[in-house]
């Protein structure tokens, strides 16, 4: 176990009162914190906490080490503020995580551009829409799409885009388009199983708020399998104007009850909490900013 870690990680269980708020507070799987904490004490043959199931408190070792945890932990942050402020250069290899469709269809052709900008910089591009432990995975930077970031992470929003209720005009001629969302459950739909609303679809329309249950007929973790079935005339999907906007723009897709709005979603770059800001990761999330703010999918 590296040892700056396992420091860092005994002084945010003890900061956050819990295992559980501590692994909230640094972004990494409960399982993750509990393991740093009992090798700690494995490898000092000391226990540093008192756990019963309603409180942690320090023993008396504990409370030694942490003291030295925070002038350690203290030292390192104003070494790499010391060095950091020597140089503006991106330089190193940075480790991302994006999810699947947005970054192969909007973010993978924006990585030259990036790396001729910043010749001393190198990308390690991990596609995921699962929710990955930053800490426990290195990961550098993440381009994460949540109505709201996880507040223990640092974030910067790049950009917004919504959820858009759409079909082919083949299915629309067939099966009829439907004129309030109560309808969807007469209608065959495209459900994507990793939206947090799963088959509660959410709108917003003249009446005030309101929720549909669908019964989709394929659930599905992909949106673009999503798109690709209901360009097909197999039923309505509920999806982001990112993967959607050409075929809308084309006429292969048409939205449906356009007057009732869906979720609207911010499209956040992410990193682990930390006071200094490496250069490569400041220069990817300017860039970032900039060049998603030209798309047009977000005036849809």
């Amino acid at each position: 176990m590296d040892k700056y870690q396992e420091m860092r990680v005994f002084t945010g269980v003890v900061d956050a009162g819990s295992f559980v708020a501590a692994a909230d507070a640094l972004a990494m799987s409960k399982a993750a914190v509990s393991r740093y904490v009992s090798e700690l004490e494995q490898r000092l043959g000391v226990r540093l906490l008192h756990r019963t199931t309603r409180r942690l408190s320090l023993t008396q070792e504990g409370e030694v080490f942490l003291a030295r945890c925070r002038d350690i932990l203290a030292s390192i942050e104003a070494s790499e503020a010391e060095l950091s402020s020597r140089t503006d250069s991106a330089t190193g290899m940075l480790k991302l995580s994006v999810p699947v469709s947005f970054g192969v269809q909007h973010l993978a052709p924006l990585w030259s551009g990036f790396l001729e900008a910043h010749p001393r910089v190198s990308l390690d591009v991990q596609l995921a829409d699962r929710v990955i432990d930053l800490v426990d995975e290195g990961i550098d930077l993440a381009v994460r799409i949540a109505r709201m970031p996880d507040s223990s992470l640092v974030s910067r929003k790049l950009a917004s885009t919504r959820l858009v209720l759409c079909a082919s005009p083949a299915y629309l001629k067939r099966r009829g388009t439907p004129k309030h969302p109560s309808e969807l459950a007469e209608h065959g739909v495209l459900g994507y199983s990793l939206l947090s609303a799963g088959d509660q679809w959410p709108f917003v329309g003249p009446e005030g708020p309101l929720t549909v249950k669908v019964q989709p007929r394929i659930w599905t973790n992909n949106g673009d399998t999503c798109v690709a079935a209901a360009l097909r005339g197999t039923g309505i999907q509920l999806q982001p104007t990112f993967l959607v906007a050409r075929e809308l723009a084309s006429g292969e897709l048409v939205e449906v009850l356009p007057q009732y709005r869906s979720i609207e979603l911010g499209i956040y770059a992410v990193y682990p909490t930390r006071k200094f800001l490496l250069p490569k990761v400041r220069a990817l999330v300017e860039y970032l900013s900039v060049k998603l703010a030209e798309a047009d999918w977000i005036h849809i």
